[in-house]
């Protein structure tokens, strides 16, 4: 079996190139995870797997890479310059691929697999297709075989392209579009793009072909707006195309609506001219799997429907989907705008000293401050079809992932560190509520208590900002009664904490 062989992954801390890693060692692949960044590649879920070495690399650094590659079987290449800061990405991009060229060469590769875009090269092609056609040529330039996948727009929270789609219509119930409205598309699932990467890796018959990858679906973008809006629960939106509106003009407005940056959003919004189509399927065949349609796909995307189908099924909680978008590592855009509410004290006590209060919260216990607010909500909760609070816990002690807790469900429990609660009550977006315990020194502990919200549509941010008024004194409130609670002093706070970074959102 070549599993007990080492694949790299340049990119490991990418959308496509987390994911990968993660497939990889499901299947039972030894994965080197490089990158440059050493700080992201840690703080990724699969970390602290057996089967993984995290290995800092710089696709511009000959030597380094190289290095990285020895001992591997096989690479995949999933790397490109579009993020800010940087111009002239292309430059960038044929650079690193010369030089990934040259590494693969000198490390003794076997293969090279790459995910690139997918376009008519007969046609007008923006410079982002370009340029990832112009990888592939280069990477496939040399003698190591290539194996070369072209894919249009990936559906799944994270992706770039899909998050521009999903804020363009949670924001906008009427859309002034280009032409670029009408252009047809052949979008394809993330779980079918991962299915199709590890598969090439697993089927040597792949190797030194390029192939188009794409979903069931051809549509177009007018299309994809529609299918958006009916699965997110949003009213149809009203688009009125406007031939003199051109893409580059179009990027502007996706810039201003949406938090994609315009190193991103720019290139591909000049990139929706351009009709991408799968021109062959030889793939379908070389590494079967089922395709999902594509209002599968965005309902998977958008992470609603199967958790909601066993928020009340005990015996099923573990089959609960946790949101893609508290993944770790993903872009700061992924997923949709997070909106936080935090706060945090230090006391008087130890990390179990402060658990064993936490973990006996809601039920009968109730959450010891504004226990009115609470159940105010669960009643209207209630009212409006939701499970409200009667639902109460399993057990008054102890807390098990997949638990329903009052109108939350149990997404982490890490005993002594950290408490992590999925909102099931009736919300216009996501929400999830944290408790993090750290200790600063031995008897001194810091807790912070962390409420963040996915809105969805222009309703999720008006229910949002009238709440901040309320939670502030709420989650004090709960932050001092939980140290009276403990028995411990209160040293410092409660006070609003400082952001965390992008890179880990929870």
């Amino acid at each position: 079996m070549e599993q007990n062989r080492t694949v790299a992954v340049l990119g490991a801390t990418g959308y496509i190139g987390g994911r990968l890693v993660a497939a990889l060692l499901e299947r039972g692949w030894n994965v080197r995870a490089v990158g440059r960044n050493p700080e992201k590649l840690r703080c990724r879920p699969f970390a602290a797997h057996p089967n993984v070495e995290l290995v800092q690399a710089d696709a511009l650094d000959q030597p380094a890479l190289t290095d990285a590659l020895r001992g591997c079987h096989a690479a995949y290449y999933l790397v490109h310059s579009m993020y800010p800061g940087v111009k002239n990405f292309e430059d960038r991009d044929k650079r690193a691929a010369m030089i990934m060229r040259d590494a693969a060469r000198e490390a003794g590769l076997e293969r090279i697999l790459y995910l690139g875009g997918l376009g008519d090269t007969d046609k007008d092609l923006s410079e982002h297709l370009k340029s990832r056609m112009e990888v592939g040529e280069i990477l496939g330039s040399g003698p190591v075989p290539l194996t070369w996948l072209r894919a249009a727009m990936i559906i799944g929270s994270g992706s770039a392209s899909f998050e521009i789609l999903r804020y363009l219509v949670d924001r906008l119930p009427l859309m002034i579009t280009p032409a670029w409205v009408k252009s047809l598309c052949q979008p394809i699932a993330v779980t079918n793009v991962l299915e199709y990467l590890v598969g090439c890796l697993e089927h040597p018959e792949t190797s030194g072909r390029t192939m188009d990858i794409g979903g069931p679906d051809i549509l177009s973008y007018r299309d994809l707006f529609d299918i958006y809006a009916r699965v997110a629960g949003l009213r149809p939106r009203i688009i009125i195309p406007v031939p003199v509106l051109t893409p580059r003009l179009s990027s502007y407005w996706i810039q201003m609506v949406t938090p994609v940056p315009s190193s991103l959003s720019r290139p591909l919004a000049e990139g929706l001219r351009n009709k991408v189509v799968c021109r062959e399927n030889s793939i379908r065949e070389l590494v079967p799997t089922r395709l999902l349609g594509c209002e599968e796909a965005i309902t998977r995307a958008l992470d609603r429907t199967v958790r909601h189908e066993v928020e009340t099924c005990w015996s099923d909680a573990g089959l609960q989907r946790v949101p893609e978008w508290i993944d770790c590592g993903d872009a700061p855009y992924a997923g949709g705008t997070v909106l936080e509410s935090a706060h945090t004290l230090t006391l008087a006590a130890t990390p179990a000293q402060v658990w064993n209060v936490i973990v006996r919260l809601g039920g009968d216990e109730g959450w010891l401050h504004g226990n009115w607010m609470w159940k105010i909500r669960g009643v209207a909760d209630k009212l409006i079809g939701g499970p409200g609070l009667r639902r109460g816990r399993r057990d008054p002690e102890e807390l098990r992932v997949g638990d329903a807790l009052d109108f939350w469900r149990v997404l982490v429990v890490e005993e002594n560190r950290r408490l992590r609660l999925l909102a099931e009550m009736k919300l216009p977006g996501e929400a999830l509520l944290q408790f993090d315990i750290d200790e600063e020194d031995p008897g001194r502990t810091r807790l912070t208590l962390r409420a963040r919200f996915l809105p969805r549509g222009l309703w999720g941010m008006i229910y949002w900002y009238p709440l901040i008024p309320v939670h502030g004194p709420l989650f004090r409130g709960m932050l001092t009664a939980l140290a009276r609670k403990i028995g411990g002093k209160i040293l410092f706070g409660p006070v609003t904490p400082p952001k965390e970074g992008s890179q880990c959102r929870l």
